[in-house]
């Protein structure tokens, strides 16, 4: 897939505006005004029961406002339906009208950007009683200009009547313009070939059928590269298509043959071979159409990447990010100001917290890929990379103490402690992995951009932040007017590193509260003996060093030894279920268990719901409680507003809240949400104070507008 700057730029800001702006992004029927607003209509107000009746989503864009076809292409999002159906009643799929394609600088789109319809049959069983039929549905969608775009949704209903078989039923004449635009069935299927990546199809189309810019839609993913040029040629009563090709497919493909405005043929193609023969059908350009002009949006794209940075600056600021930032500070105190080695490390240090960002992007993103949902800090979801990250803070700080040296050792702390550029580098991988708990201000968009943008724009994404965490120490390595306050190298430097061995103890005393949490006090009393195992080995690798002896290979095989063992002594997925719930106890603010069943039963009945989605290493989340969602202020707020908490906890693997959360446009947690009765969700800020909940129950119009 081509990836364009201009596209990146357009598509972040419009997740930005997303996630700023959720009033404008998601609304009901009767509420604020959607910019791709959808009517439901039935084909006839009365069916037969044993019959279908046909129900069209009229979909009228505003001026340049567009929607999607059902695969978007290289961005965008199809539409989706969360039917409410009467006993006996069936959906079936939708129908989709023609697409337009719409090329923006190497990104290609399939949308509508006219008024349009997408149509959907409903079943009646022959046991269905005669009377009223209430018909609900709710449905999301994405709406885009060539520069913003938002996601909408809206809960339609309609009450159709369920007649006797000798009744009469009229039918709606609009609903032949909107089948007209549907595509027709192709009486034969076709045959597709991918070699030396090039995509070819073959169509049985009669010569006499005129075409006029033929084009192809496909509907399965990841076959061909949707940017790039189709070449059509005719070759008797055949048309072949060539593209470029970004995947193969053993199974049948399926897609929409367009040969002119809202005309086109449904098709199906077999694998086989397929050569280019024939003579090129004569069109306009390279058959695909462009909107709007070329004008820059490289302010667009500096705000959409500054985000990103500086949501990687404030990081610093987090508690969990402080205690591996002592360690740089200590080696640019050892630097003393010298010009060539403060840049050298700094630089080192960047790319460390660069490559790690960028590479457990690329991990998270290979893992959505195969359909695993999973989101940002996905590691620390894991108890044994909790139990090793442990040990490893637990080793640097007992080395920053004095209690052994490390010249031998063949340990992760070894690398962070170590002189020159690749102690900077080591540094800066262990900064970037502590740092995934932490979610500040301007984070959350920047992450939830990852989830819709084409994967090297994502990692773009990742890569900011990574330069965001480390900017403070490249302007100390650039800036001579701040390098020139460093303070000398002396005796001091190993009572300061012996103070900061306590912000490292700290993180240990985090982490052992976290894989409590997650583990249980039984299995983490286990761990924490195998912990002490590896400091009493470290504790006899530092006297050995003491008296002169070499013991380092031996230190190095046991501490492997006691690592496996510590982890292999975890719990199982059953275990940690069951502490999961145990870890639910009473809390100032009472609680239930997040399950979109169970919001929508809540929401049905018209009662304020209150929903976040927390976990255990998050600092962010933890904080909020503290100050805010734990409050006696609170908890007396919503008791009074008979508000009703719904609480995610995404400590451990949960696809339900990773679900959840890709709908709202973000990769991780935190993610505050107040559903007042009758209206959409307000997404609330990521710090949190007392006022804005309590002000929820008293103004939600207000909270909204505050962001």
């Amino acid at each position: 897939m081509t990836f364009d700057l201009r596209s990146f730029s357009l598509m972040l800001a419009a997740l930005f505006m997303a996630c700023a702006v959720p009033a404008h992004a998601q609304n009901k029927l009767g509420s604020k005004e959607l910019n791709v607003p959808a009517t439901l209509v039935a084909e006839s107000q009365r069916v037969q029961a044993g019959r279908s009746v046909t129900l069209a989503f009229v979909m009228k864009p505003k001026p340049t406002w567009h929607g999607y076809w059902e695969n978007p292409g290289d961005a965008g999002i199809g539409m989706s339906f969360d039917w409410t159906l009467p006993a006996g009643v069936t959906a079936g799929k939708a129908s989709y009208p023609v697409p337009e394609t719409l090329l923006i600088s190497g990104i290609m789109n399939y949308v509508y950007e006219g008024e349009y319809a997408v149509l959907v049959n409903l079943v009646v069983a022959e046991n269905v009683s005669q009377g009223p039929l209430p018909i609900s549905v709710k449905s999301e969608w994405l709406a885009c200009t060539d520069e913003v775009c938002v996601p909408e949704q809206d809960e339609l209903s309609i009450t159709l009547e369920v007649v006797s078989k000798g009744a009469a039923v009229s039918l709606n004449s609009a609903f032949n313009d909107y089948r007209a635009n549907l595509p027709r069935p192709l009486g034969s299927n076709g045959t597709f070939s991918v070699k030396n990546d090039i995509f070819r199809l073959s169509i049985p189309l009669p010569k006499s059928v005129a075409v006029e810019t033929p084009y192809f839609f496909i509907k399965e993913d990841g076959v061909v590269d949707y940017g790039a040029t189709q070449k059509v040629n005719r070759d008797g009563d055949l048309l072949i298509i060539e593209t470029t090709a970004r995947g193969d497919s053993a199974e049948p493909i399926n897609g929409v043959l367009k040969i002119g405005p809202h005309m086109g043929f449904m098709l199906t193609a077999d694998s086989g071979e397929v050569e280019m023969s024939g003579v090129p059908v004569a069109k306009g350009g390279d058959g695909n159409f462009t909107g709007g002009g070329d004008q820059s949006n490289a302010s667009l794209l500096l705000i959409a990447l500054g985000g990103a940075i500086v949501g990687g600056l404030l990081l610093n600021l987090m508690p969990c990010v402080f205690p591996i930032l002592s360690l740089k500070a200590m080696s640019l105190a050892k630097a003393g100001g010298d010009e060539g080695i403060v840049r050298r490390d700094a630089l080192a240090y960047t790319a460390g917290v660069v490559v790690v960002a960028t590479v457990l992007g690329g991990i998270l993103l290979g893992l959505r890929a195969s359909g695993a949902a999973v989101g940002w800090a996905f590691q620390l979801q894991d108890p044994r990379i909790i139990f090793v990250l442990l040990a490893l803070v637990t080793a640097i700080g007992f080395n920053l103490a004095g209690l052994f040296e490390l010249p031998n050792i063949s340990m992760g702390s070894k690398l962070t402690t170590r002189e020159g550029p690749a102690g900077s580098f080591w540094t800066g991988a262990l900064a970037a992995f502590v740092a995934t708990p932490c979610t500040g201000p301007f984070m959350a968009a920047a992450l939830g951009a990852t989830i819709v943008l084409p994967p090297i724009a994502a990692l773009i994404i990742f890569a900011g932040l990574g330069v965001g965490l480390a900017l403070p120490f490249l302007l100390i390595a650039f800036v001579p007017a701040i390098r020139s306050r460093l303070p000398k190298p002396g005796a001091w430097l190993d009572s300061f590193r012996k103070i900061i061995a306590v912000p490292m103890f700290l993180t240990a005393i985090g982490l052992v509260w976290l894989l409590g949490r997650q583990i249980g006090t039984d299995a983490l009393g286990l761990s924490l003996l195998f912990l002490l195992g590896a400091t009493l080995v470290l504790w006899w690798f530092g006297g050995g060093q003491m008296k002169g002896l070499s013991r380092g290979w031996v230190t190095t095989g046991v501490m492997i030894a006691v690592l496996a063992g510590g982890i292999l002594a975890l719990p199982g997925e059953e275990q940690m279920a069951v502490q999961k719930t145990a870890n639910s106890s009473s809390t100032t603010l009472p609680s239930e268990p997040f399950s979109e069943e169970r919001l929508a039963e809540l929401r049905t009945s018209n009662q304020p719901v209150f929903a976040y989605f927390t976990a255990d290493w998050c600092i962010t989340c933890k904080a909020n409680e503290a100050a805010a969602v734990q409050r006696q202020e609170t908890a007396d707020a919503f008791a009074a507003a008979n508000v009703a908490v719904l609480m995610g906890d995404w400590t451990r693997p949960d696809p339900v809240i990773s679900n959840f959360l890709e709908k709202h446009g973000r990769a991780g947690v935190p993610l505050y949400l107040y559903y007042a009765p009758g209206q959409e969700p307000v997404i609330l800020p990521q710090i949190l104070t007392v006022g804005t909940l309590t002000d929820l129950v008293n103004d939600p119009i207000k909270t909204a507008s505050r962001k």
